[in-house]
């Protein structure tokens, strides 16, 4: 079950947050800044694991973690955009649908494989991917819709604002 709500993703009471990334996302931006505040050790394991081995576009990286606050949460990295270059400086480039569409398939294996009861998520790469909402929803609806599970997609962000989320 798809649905659009309005708020702040972060104060989801779903059981995982995914959101999307580039492949060697500096975190500086965005729902991935916020993420790296109240989760630092999220953004350290990551670059540990790039340092182990290089992510492809298209992947998931999954992690469970204690916020500072102590409360306990999964978020899923999806991998939905490359870099300019492997140079210190680079930036994210722009999304791929086909990227998108290889990550939201593996994101729904990740939710059967696990278990996962709810996935809240943003508009997936229409910010710093800046794909249209119109050919990113479809492939939501196609990839996520069938899983039996609340899947909350965050259409209009409100600092602070509990979404209606009606997990059950």
């Amino acid at each position: 079950m798809i649905r659009e709500v309005q708020g702040d993703i972060l104060l989801s009471r779903a059981e995982v947050i995914a959101h999307g990334i580039a492949t060697h996302d500096p975190f500086d931006s965005g729902l991935a800044l916020a993420l790296r505040e109240r989760f630092p050790s999220m953004v350290k394991d990551y670059r540990h694991a790039t340092h182990a081995g290089a992510p492809n576009t298209g992947e998931i990286w999954a992690w469970r973690g204690v916020a500072e606050d102590g409360s306990t949460r999964g978020i899923v990295n999806l991998l939905t955009q490359g870099m300019q270059s492997q140079d210190k400086g680079a930036r994210p480039v722009k999304a791929r649908l086909e990227d998108v569409n290889h990550v939201l398939r593996a994101l729904a294996k990740h939710v059967q494989d696990k278990g996962i009861k709810s996935v809240a998520l943003p508009r997936l790469a229409t910010g710093v991917g800046a794909l249209d909402w119109a050919d990113v929803k479809p492939l939501i609806r196609q990839h996520l819709g069938g899983l039996g599970i609340p899947v909350l997609v965050y259409d209009v962000y409100r600092k602070g604002h509990q979404a209606d989320e009606q997990l059950g």
